[in-house]
């Protein structure tokens, strides 16, 4: 894919040199970890001999050309370019004695273990600091690590129920539904990311490492951030409201001759040029409607307006008028189009990785919103790729080297 340069950043090797030890799964830790991987870091992710991470092996699956057993979940597939993959049964005494020697050569170490579960594995914060003083260790779990958080699992959507975006997504009229994206794990692996970027900030200056910790109930309560102002401020909680926002109107979707369109009038001057583009000037006059305030007090009326007007032209001609007259305005699109979409296509978004399973044609992977389309993106790792490899680099015994590489073999056909 050629780039048009937009988005070129000296950040992609800023963590050039940087070693991550991940043991995390699923979307929160790996996107975590991706962008530091992403940024330079050589980032080791440690996987159940034979498994691996959940995520290979969540639907849908994409497979290399003509070798459908090797097919893998492409939310690991999103989630991982980048790494290196090793296995090690953390059962195995020699298991956890290497990977305590990878850890001791770490900048970062990042798990998403059920609290408590790391402790047991003698990976504990506290034991860890005494091996490496210079490590940043990084925690990450659904609800914390107190006495009531730390036995709870939790998802992405048991934290959207928990947190009131469950409740405050959907219709007046229908129930609640949950947001498709998984803005709680992806917002919360960011913040991980954050927190680790500022205990190494920390550690230049003081020498020393720090522990960290995100959570998916604190990711997902920082999303509703100014729903909670508001509600503190009215003694109100969020109703559902479709694709109304409470804060402005117009400000929601409207039905066009041939399919609908989202306006995003936020102030009094792009309600004007709206109505004058609609050939609706008398509204901006109208007592109704000339304050944000009335506009809100009035929105049934005005979205009614407004619609009979926007249903008399096609989607497109509705969104090219508006959009001429500085009203912001998209059609809903489906992902597929909206990627097609000659803005989408001008942000070079999607890259072409390199290192992909011979004879197959790759996915194209989203870049990292502030890298540019030239950042190499490497295919992810195949389970236990770089095994040897990474336990080579360690101060190992050549017997116990040999014999967590034999162990790994036994479970490459698993």
């Amino acid at each position: 894919m050629v780039s048009t340069g937009l988005h070129q950043n000296p950040a992609a090797n800023a963590f050039e040199g940087l070693r991550v030890v991940d043991l995390t799964a699923m979307i929160a830790g790996p996107m975590a970890t991706m962008i530091l991987a992403d940024l330079g870091a050589d980032v080791i992710k440690v996987e159940r001999p034979g498994a691996g991470d959940d995520a290979r092996m969540f639907p849908p699956f994409w497979s290399p050309d003509g070798a459908p057993g090797q097919r893998v979940g492409t939310v690991f597939i999103a989630l991982n370019r980048n790494k290196r993959s090793i296995q090690l049964d953390l059962t195995d005494p020699d298991a956890r004695e290497a990977l305590l020697r990878l850890i001791d050569t770490a900048d970062v170490f990042i798990e998403s273990f059920r609290p408590g579960k790391v402790d047991r594995l003698g990976l504990s914060w506290e034991e860890l600091r005494h091996r490496n003083p210079r490590l940043v260790y990084c925690s990450l779990s659904a609800f914390g690590r107190g006495p009531l958080g730390r036995s709870i699992p939790g998802y992405d959507p048991v934290i959207q129920a928990f947190t009131g975006i469950m409740d405050a997504n959907g219709f007046p009229d229908g129930p609640a539904a949950r947001v498709s994206a998984s803005v709680v794990d992806i917002s919360a692996g960011m913040w991980a990311g954050i927190a680790i970027m500022s205990a190494l900030a920390q550690r230049d200056r003081t020498g020393h490492g720090s522990r960290v910790e995100s959570t998916l109930v604190d990711a997902g309560f920082t999303l509703m951030n100014h729903q909670i102002t508001s509600m503190f401020a009215t003694g109100k909680p969020p109703k559902r409201t479709g694709t109304e926002t409470p804060l402005a109107a117009p400000y929601e979707s409207f039905r066009t001759a041939d399919g609908t369109i989202m306006v995003a009038a936020g102030n009094n001057a792009i309600f004007a040029r709206m109505c004058a583009a609609l050939d609706l000037a008398g509204l901006v006059n109208d007592s109704r409607f000339d304050t944000v305030a009335h506009r809100l007090a009035h929105r049934r009326e005005l979205h009614e307006l407004l619609e009979a007007r926007l249903a008399k032209l096609t989607e497109h001609d509705a969104e090219r008028l508006l959009a001429d007259a500085g009203v912001p305005v998209s059609a809903v699109n489906r992902l597929d189009r909206g990627l097609t979409m000659p803005l989408a296509l001008e942000r070079d978004l999607l890259v072409e990785p390199t290192g992909a399973p011979k004879g197959s044609e790759p996915l194209p992977l989203l870049r990292l919103p502030f890298l540019s389309a030239d950042t190499e993106l490497h295919w992810p790792p195949a389970l236990g790729e770089h095994t040897a490899e990474v336990l080579a680099e360690l101060d190992l015994p050549d017997e116990v080297r040999a014999s967590l590489l034999r162990c790994e073999s036994t479970t490459a056909g698993r």
